[in-house]
């Protein structure tokens, strides 16, 4: 009865991976085809042009407010450019500090507004969050952003096409930091530095360790020649592309 008991175990085991498996190739076959009825300039970017060596820092700001003016003080002094994504109920919160980084010159992109799973909303409550975020930063720096980084890096099809129809590129990245875990410093330098590629996009958050690899960084990055440009920067040489 035992033999007869796990056979059955490992039939009944086999059955549901089986289902799994197919639920999973269907899934992946529908996204696939939900992305390629989408317009080419809806497609989210993962990097620039493999062509120029240049990368490209970004930040995601929906929290760490007292981490950003450190950082901010290390790109000044290294005289360097970011893409700051940044959430609207965060620049409501923080408007004076959302103002500072515009006006130090960094790029400012859209990170929605209440920082919601965007894979979990419809086309339309996608477009209310996107809008409801321009809003807010259009009013505190008076420039509108034309990129768009989804929270959580959900890129499903209802997403893309919000983002599009407002306007927006959505953005992604080739190199993650995975800082929002806080690690040591010296795992985000690793993961930055034994990662980077001509156009990579270098997603960051505002933490205390990536304070301190920050300069790090920068540094290395200088050191073996890669220009630091803004998300925008990496685009045009992208879309020049022959």
């Amino acid at each position: 009865m035992r033999v007869y008991y796990f056979s059955r175990q490992r039939l009944w085991r086999g059955f549901w991976l089986a289902v799994l498996s197919f639920s999973l190739l269907a899934w992946g076959y529908w996204y696939n085809q939900s992305l390629q009825a989408l317009p080419a300039a809806s497609l989210p970017i993962y990097q620039g042009s493999g062509r120029e060596k240049e990368v490209a820092l970004t930040v995601n700001v929906f929290w760490g407010e007292e981490y950003l003016p450190q950082m901010l003080s290390i790109l000044e002094k290294e005289r360097v450019k970011a893409t700051f994504f940044i959430g609207g109920q965060w620049a409501e919160q923080f408007p004076a500090l959302t103002r500072t980084i515009y006006k130090k010159g960094h790029e400012i992109g859209s990170h929605g507004y209440a920082h919601p799973h965007p894979d979990q909303l419809s086309v339309s409550d996608n477009l209310q969050d996107i809008r409801r975020a321009e809003e807010i930063l259009v009013k505190i720096t008076g420039e509108r952003p034309r990129l768009f980084a989804p929270p959580y890096g959900e890129h499903g099809q209802p997403v893309l096409q919000a983002a599009s129809e407002a306007g927006y590129r959505t953005i992604l990245w080739s190199v993650d930091t995975v800082d929002w875990q806080r690690p040591e410093a010296r795992v985000i330098i690793e993961r930055v530095l034994g990662k980077v590629h001509n156009g990579a996009i270098i997603l960051m958050h505002p933490t205390a360790p990536t304070v301190e690899a920050l300069p790090v960084i920068i540094e290395e990055l200088k050191s073996r020649g890669y220009r630091l440009v803004t998300v925008s920067q990496l685009l045009n040489h992208l879309e020049s592309k022959p």
